[in-house]
């Protein structure tokens, strides 16, 4: 059973910086890409940045210049260090894994943005 545990979601002002934090159970090297996803309320789930095994990282338009995704295999960690934090950027931000049969999600960590 895989399990995702994410962390490092808290309350922030405008201009300041967050980094996620998502530790997976095992090797990640069997996904052959991980990324995170937010969702504000009322709102769909949207893709914020993935990276694949390889390395190949995308990043939703809004949140280019300002977010970056990373890996770290040896921990079984992906992370999202976000900068320049915007109100908008408020969401509960949910770690995602994706094999070619399977995707998992982690149970998600709240962000916000707010003075």
């Amino acid at each position: 059973q895989v399990q995702l545990v994410e962390s490092g979601g808290g309350l922030v002002q405008p201009g300041g910086s967050l980094r996620l934090s998502c530790a997976a159970s095992g090797s990640i090297f069997r996904f052959y890409v991980m990324g995170w996803y937010r969702q504000a309320p009322g709102k769909q789930r949207d893709l914020v940045a993935v990276i694949t095994n390889g390395g190949i990282t995308n990043y939703a338009d809004s949140v280019k210049g300002r977010f970056t995704i990373s890996r770290d295999n040896a921990k079984n960690t992906v992370y999202l260090q976000m900068n320049s934090l915007k109100p908008e950027d408020t969401a509960v931000y949910y770690c995602n894994a994706k094999t070619t049969v399977d995707d998992y999600w982690g149970q998600g960590t709240q962000v916000t943005v707010s003075s």
